[in-house]
């Protein structure tokens, strides 16, 4: 049985393809030309060249396949060209998803994201059913995932579209080689280069739960559901406080007013903007989604799938000691 897994040169896709492997299955994986493979390098897997904004290749990567994983998705919270992120993530999806049925792919699990769900205003964790629409997205890159996801759900229901969704909450741990958002924060924190906080709060979970979760899908989603992947919520300065704890140092004391940040948001990406460099430091859409508790449950995996997530502090020391072992 051979299983394609976009994304597995990144951080969440080599975690599925891992897991893939232990269960016995002959994995494909989608990379790009010129890619880090660093993340698959010791993986017995097959390469299918390509790329999602490429539609002969994906249709050439899902031939012979009995399962498709889509992990891949251009995760960047800012990006100087918006287009990009959307091409990616709508209309690769949208062309893959096609190109799998197509070819007549039996079972699909596509990887969403918890950014494409509402939010509770009193802080309640959220589920798959809380109240959301387009408007409510913050940014290219949740705005470029809720689409996918509608694209997703409309093929389910338009063409049979033999898809399960998952969507995971914010995944932590090793081999997060970008570094991802959270992983950079994690990383800064590690480093010491932390030494204020804004509150905020977040659904943190181990990749390799993540994985699991996705295996579970797999093995019995009901095709058109979709099912959160997270474990803890917990506040960023409970983060920070369990990161200084394990680095043998005091956690930031000082809370910065969102409104303080804003002003500097702006600047730095005007500079990053007119300068045409790299992703600023902290951007308003940054600031806006750090006013809201991202909190989620993760009930209905729970009861669906058999989902069992570890303790976040667990995701948060692997986080933690794959960081130092680099050496940051």
């Amino acid at each position: 049985m051979t299983i394609l897994v976009t994304g597995a040169t990144g951080f969440v896709g080599s975690a599925v393809a891992r897991r893939l492997l232990a269960d016995g299955a002959a994995v494909r994986v989608l990379a790009r030309a010129g890619s880090d493979r660093s993340n698959i390098a010791d993986l017995d897997v097959q390469v299918a060249e390509g790329d999602l904004t490429d539609g002969a290749s994906l249709a050439g990567a899902v031939t012979g396949c009995e399962a498709v994983f889509h992990v891949a998705a251009d995760y960047r919270l800012w990006a100087l060209n918006p287009d990009e992120i959307y091409h990616a993530n709508v209309d690769g999806t949208r062309t893959l998803m096609l190109a799998a049925l197509e070819a007549g792919v039996p079972r699909i699990v596509y990887t969403s994201s918890v950014a494409t769900l509402g939010l509770n205003r009193d802080g309640r964790p959220a589920d798959e059913e809380t109240a959301v629409t387009l408007d409510d997205m913050i940014g290219p890159y949740k705005r470029s995932k809720y689409l996918a996801e509608e694209e997703v759900r409309r093929l389910v229901d338009e063409r049979g579209l033999p898809a399960v969704i998952v969507n995971p909450s914010t995944p932590i741990g090793p081999r997060d080689i970008k570094p991802t958002p959270t992983g950079r924060m994690i990383r800064d924190a590690v480093a010491g280069r932390m030494p204020a906080y804004v509150d905020t709060g977040l659904n943190i979970v181990h990749v390799d739960d993540v994985a699991e979760g996705h295996l579970l899908a797999y093995r019995t989603g009901e095709v058109g559901q979709r099912y959160i992947l997270g474990s803890e919520n917990l506040s960023l300065s409970e983060i920070l406080a369990e990161i200084a704890g394990l680095m043998g140092r005091k956690p930031p004391r000082i809370k910065l007013p969102h409104g303080l940040i804003m002003p500097i948001a702006h600047v730095a990406e005007t500079w990053a903007r007119l300068t045409r460099g790299s992703e600023p430091m902290v951007t308003p859409d940054a600031v806006r989604m750090a006013r809201k508790w991202m909190y989620f449950s993760t009930s209905k995996a729970e009861a669906a799938l058999g989902y069992r997530p570890r303790p976040a502090r667990d995701a948060i020391a692997d986080a933690v000691a794959w960081f130092r072992e680099r050496a940051i």
